[in-house]
């Protein structure tokens, strides 16, 4: 493919969120976090919102990690070291901030926060830090910041809260270091949970909602794949296990769903997983801790390294269509698609 532009940019694990005709990310920039717009077509940086804030571990390096979120003309930012931004999208003015650690009484985690902000309504939800009293989820209101309701003692994990509908009714899901749990959205009441515990707390890939009542969960660290119903029960709603198994364990990014498969790393392996039964159709295509999306049946892989992928989303084998550079070093950045 045809080189567009290339662009300079801080550091960190943040992807892209288009609209507008601007792509939206957050990025370390020396010792603050900047929140940056730049031009789709040309990569030229159309504004700014910096602070001062630099998280760092050892392991994992610096830099923020959550995905800034868009929605209808706003941009909703996290910080690594829970600073929460809601910005114009047309020119990064400020119109609330709040910081999700300090507000909330909570510990940042490890390797900080990682999770994207979830708008529902008039309602943004976010995952915060360890805090005491129910106050691990915190729902904001979405044009004034106004706390709105929290939920959940647990310790978050690094995954994104995802949205899906099951028996009729929203749900919110999360994951923390010990299960899985749906909430409302109205109000944070916990509607069901499902046990799930990743070595050291990490789990950092979010669910994926499959139809109307089913998910996939799944995890490296040895922890593996499980696909979970959502029912209606005497106590309202229920999540039961369906299969578990390790024949995916995925790191970072959730797998992709298509026509009744999953196709994702396995611990930086691609492989498609049958899920009617649980089994993997093939593994192969050595992509290190890449990212994958799935784009009109075919898969736009994004390796370890920068190497960018076209391949089938095929479940008879993997057909790679091309492969070309994109980035230098260690890219652990999904992806983003626009038009």
């Amino acid at each position: 493919p045809p080189l567009v532009w290339r662009q300079p940019c801080g550091g960190g694990y943040a992807s892209f969120v288009v609209g507008e005709g601007l792509a939206f990310t957050i990025e370390q920039r020396r010792d603050e976090e900047a929140v940056v717009a730049y031009e789709l077509d040309t990569g030229r940086e159309a504004w700014i919102h910096r602070y001062p804030a630099h998280f760092d571990h050892w392991m994992g390096g610096d830099g923020p990690r959550a995905t800034p979120t868009y929605h209808q003309g706003l941009v909703y930012s996290l910080g690594a070291a829970g600073e929460f931004c809601c910005l114009g999208a047309a020119n990064g003015r400020l119109l609330w901030r709040n910081n999700v650690l300090t507000n909330n009484g909570a510990t940042n985690l490890l390797h900080g926060l990682a999770a994207s902000p979830l708008v529902y309504g008039d309602r943004v939800v976010v995952l915060g830090g360890e805090a005491p009293q129910g106050n691990s989820i915190v729902a904001y209101h979405r044009l004034t910041g106004q706390r709105l309701w929290s939920a959940l003692d647990d310790k978050p994990a690094y995954a994104s809260p995802v949205l899906a509908e099951f028996a009729g009714k929203p749900h919110v899901l999360i994951v923390s270091t010990t299960r899985v749990v749906g909430l409302s959205p109205e109000d944070g009441a916990t509607l069901w949970d499902y046990p799930w515990r990743v070595q050291g707390g990490n789990s950092v890939c979010p669910p994926l909602v499959l139809g109307t009542n089913r998910f996939l969960i799944s995890a490296g660290y040895g922890a593996g794949c499980a696909l979970v119903e959502v029912t209606p029960s005497a106590a309202g709603l229920a999540a039961t296990e369906v299969w578990r198994n390790r024949n995916l364990r995925n790191k970072f990014n959730p797998s992709v769903f298509w026509q009744g498969h999953a196709y994702g790393l396995d611990e930086g392996v691609l492989c498609c997983l049958d899920l009617a039964t649980g089994k993997q159709r093939w593994r192969g295509g050595r992509y290190g801790y890449g990212q994958l999306l799935l784009a009109s049946g075919h898969l736009i892989i994004l390796s370890g390294s920068g190497e960018l992928i076209l391949a089938r989303a095929d479940p008879a084998s993997l057909v790679e269509l091309v492969r070309a550079p994109a980035l230098s070093g260690k890219t652990w950045n999904v992806p983003a698609l626009a038009h």
